[in-house]
């Protein structure tokens, strides 16, 4: 897409409330992702004042600090993919080759959050969060290069993870591809979109964190004609939900309505993360691309650690 075609679509007035339309879209850093995987995954390190990404093809973690551009914080990861932070603010990792979710301690070490369903490997675990109980939540869809084996697991499973690490649960198995995933505000609904049917699904949650019966419906569509598919998401404060999709990243409310979409360029938006010392920055990812547009409303914040 030309750069002169870069631009924030505001579709309803309301967008007016959470972002300034006329502002031009950053262009951060690019020169990320490859066949194997895109720029993705992005947290912040709010202690720090940067943000952390996962560039899965090369196989390496980035750090992007304001002013100063990006450069490596690790290398290699397993091919990383989705990352979060718990509520001590450690790393927690979706990890491609390994095909396990993993916590990266303190210390430096590295604890394993999930590995395997009922004695069979993961698939390829793809995004994760974390609610404020500390249960972690991630989504698991095939697509390991090496082909389905007949000891692997035979669906894509969105799971839960109590915080002891002591049971896993599978929560829903009906997605194709299951990919990324957030909380309301209240943390009374999971979103999760399915990246190969085009949409997000919205599911009540029971007070134990479990998806009640019979609750899910679907979200919003973002399928079009342009390229794109729902991808990373998140959640600002007020309920508004943020995704990729046809054409770009796009804003809905609370219950679905489309508001806008940051057309920023790029095939795909791949994930995206709010920042900065007031969550007013929204970061996004691409294939190959790191940017950034300012918004209105505040982020949920990830938990901040001592490290």
């Amino acid at each position: 897409m030309a750069e002169g075609s870069k631009r924030i679509e505001q579709l309803v007035p309301e967008l007016d409330r959470i972002i300034e339309i006329s502002q031009p879209i950053q262009e951060l850093a690019d020169g990320f992702g490859g066949p194997q995987g895109p720029a993705e995954g992005p947290v912040w390190w709010h202690e720090g004042g940067y943000l952390v990404f996962s560039d899965i093809h090369n196989n390496r973690r980035m750090k992007y600090e304001p002013g100063r551009g990006a450069s490596l914080l690790l290398e290699p990861t397993n091919r990383a993919n989705g990352l979060t932070r718990d509520l001590k603010g450690r790393l927690v990792a979706c990890e491609h080759d390994s095909r396990r979710v993993t916590r990266q301690e303190a210390d430096g070490s590295i604890t394993v959050i999930a590995n395997s369903f009922q004695g069979r490997p993961l698939n390829r675990p793809n995004d994760v969060v974390v609610r404020s109980d500390g249960c972690i939540y991630f989504t698991d869809p095939w697509g390991h290069p090496a082909g389905a084996q007949q000891w692997d697991l035979q669906f894509a499973g969105v799971y839960r993870v109590t915080p002891d690490l002591g049971q896993m649960t599978l929560l829903i198995d009906d997605f194709v591809t299951p990919n990324g995933l957030a909380f309301s505000p209240d943390e009374n609904v999971l979103y999760i979109n399915d990246s190969r049917r085009g949409h997000i699904r919205a599911f009540e949650l029971l007070p134990n964190g479990l998806l009640a019966k019979q609750t899910d419906r679907v979200f919003v569509d973002l399928r079009g004609p342009e390229s794109g598919n729902p991808d990373g998401m998140k959640v600002d404060v007020e309920g508004n939900v943020y995704c990729g999709g046809a054409g770009g990243l796009w804003i809905m409310d609370r219950n679905g309505k489309k508001l806008g979409r940051i057309v920023h360029g790029a095939p795909a938006t791949t994930n995206l993360a709010f920042g900065g010392s007031d969550w007013r920055t929204l970061y996004f990812t691409s294939r190959n691309h790191l940017g950034a547009v300012n918004v209105k409303i505040p982020g949920i914040p990830v938990p901040v650690g001592t490290k």
